[in-house]
């Protein structure tokens, strides 16, 4: 008995993966540039489950219909299940972050450990800066410096606060009151590899927070919320 549901069981894998890899040609065939990086079924009938790195779709197993942008929720727990899926599929292994390339500050102990990618041009990291990160305790910030192509002086000031004596300060004094060092800002930088790494897994925006569990989060999030996330 115990082998028939185990030979069932395989039989049930192999003929879902077989579909998930049909779908895949399928998908492919018509859509040659989109790249997928997983196909899962859903619990909801035919429906299947597109991950594309930065949003989730939904099809059928013959890619007869498309749903894009549209949010899956449990009727009966109300849950988004494209949130909590999205959120999962986004999570970034603390220990992969080229931790060596951020600007460092130890509140503390620094037992806990966060990390945020960061555009000192941009009202929400300065926003975060203020709001929330000033008032940590006991934590050690990784801030990776990532200017954004829509504000094209941040990344001469960047290379200014990365090219100073102290870094660190420096990056708080600009986030408090735009105070820069004064230097050119000549000196090598990690800004290429840090936009490297966010593009390769799907950073866009500013402020990203990575947490120490992997959980990513963007925007400037309350205090509040960012404690009980950290």
């Amino acid at each position: 008995m115990l082998k028939i549901i185990l030979y069932v069981f395989l039989l049930c894998v192999f003929n879902l993966q077989a579909n998930e890899n049909d779908l895949k040609k399928l998908i492919e065939q018509q859509y040659p540039d989109i790249k997928i990086q997983s196909i899962k079924k859903t619990n909801f009938n035919d429906l299947y489950e597109v991950y594309l790195g930065n949003e989730i779709i939904y099809t059928d197993k013959s890619f007869k219909f498309l749903i894009i942008e549209g949010q899956l929720v449990d009727p009966k727990t109300k849950k988004n299940i494209t949130a909590d899926r999205l959120a999962e599929y986004q999570k970034i292994d603390f220990s992969d972050l080229p931790l060596d390339l951020a600007i460092k500050i130890k509140k503390g102990k620094g037992q806990k450990k966060v990390a945020v990618f960061s555009d000192l041009d941009c009202p929400f990291c300065r926003k975060l800066e203020k709001d929330v990160l000033l008032g940590l305790d006991d934590v050690e910030i990784y801030t990776f410096i990532f200017p954004l192509a829509i504000h094209p002086e941040a990344e001469q000031k960047s290379l200014q606060i990365w090219c100073s004596d102290d870094p660190s300060t420096n990056w708080v004094k600009f986030m408090k009151n735009a105070e820069l060092p004064d230097n050119k800002g000549e000196c090598s930088s990690p800004i290429k590899e840090i936009t490297a790494f966010a593009k390769k897994n799907g950073i866009q925006s500013t402020p990203t927070i990575i947490f120490e569990d992997g959980r990513r989060v963007s925007g400037a999030i309350p205090l509040d919320q960012f404690k009980s996330l950290l």
